[in-house]
């Protein structure tokens, strides 16, 4: 590859980094929000080498006498040099993807094939007292966390989730709502999962709120990391893919 695809290629790496962080909300498939600070400073380095290659590779082709050595040049590997570049081009396939086919945030096929209940993030050392006579929405890593933790706290308690629905591996007759907790990107996320009952799984992958209260075990509590918690349905309401899809 010579140096003036190295340049453009470098322009539209920067480019869609710049895209994904500044004029859509693509980059929280895959990484946290706080992190968008840095994907736009990275991204403003990257187009500005490439377009400081571009600019010392014209000024180059502009100086006197470049282009009888270019000739003298080309007359004896003129084949090799012709095809070349045209090869390199091929690496900005990958930059192309990015701008045409941007990959989806982790779902349902991350979250089916997690072999154990995966451990939420640590949570605070103790929670909030939850409310009797209303909904109390929480995120699924808190209602995993009470579940294992302080399950007495959810003991008739309503508590609204919000996750996608994903299919038991080993039982027919169950499913999961599951979400994807992140420490800092998609490559190290763990899938937390609520055994739904009582209630018809809707398409797997369909985002969802549930309603409903935490069912009991019968041993009266659950090990943590060994079998997810259980929630009897009240409601399953069909929503879009939040903007934030991880936890």
């Amino acid at each position: 590859m010579n140096r003036l695809t190295q340049s453009m290629v470098l322009v539209l790496l920067g480019g869609a980094v710049l895209r994904i962080t500044t004029v859509s909300t693509t980059y929280l498939n895959y990484v946290k929000p706080g992190f968008r600070p840095f994907l736009i400073a990275a991204g403003v380095v990257v187009v500005a080498l490439g377009v400081i290659g571009l600019v010392q590779e014209w000024r180059g082709s502009t100086e006197p006498g470049d282009h009888d050595d270019h000739d003298d040049h080309d007359d004896h590997d003129g084949h090799d040099h012709a095809h070349a570049p045209r090869v390199a081009w091929l690496l900005t396939l990958p930059v192309f993807a990015i701008f045409l086919v941007a990959p989806p945030a982790l779902g349902a096929f991350s979250a089916r094939s997690e072999e154990a209940p995966a451990r939420p993030v640590a949570a605070a050392e103790s929670y909030d007292t939850l409310s009797a006579g209303q909904v109390n929405e929480m995120t699924i890593g808190e209602f995993v966390g009470r579940a294992w933790g302080e399950a007495d706290s959810l003991a008739g308690r309503q508590v609204r989730l919000t996750g996608f629905s994903v299919p038991s591996a080993k039982k027919k007759d169950r499913w999961y709502l599951a979400r994807i907790q992140i420490a800092c990107c998609a490559a190290d996320g763990v899938a937390l999962k609520v055994a739904v009952l009582d209630a018809e799984m809707p398409p797997e992958n369909t985002w969802v709120e549930v309603v409903g209260t935490w069912k009991r075990p019968p041993s009266g509590e659950l090990e943590p990391g060994t079998v997810a918690p259980e929630l009897n349905v009240t409601s399953i309401t069909p929503i879009p893919q939040p903007v934030e899809p991880y936890e």
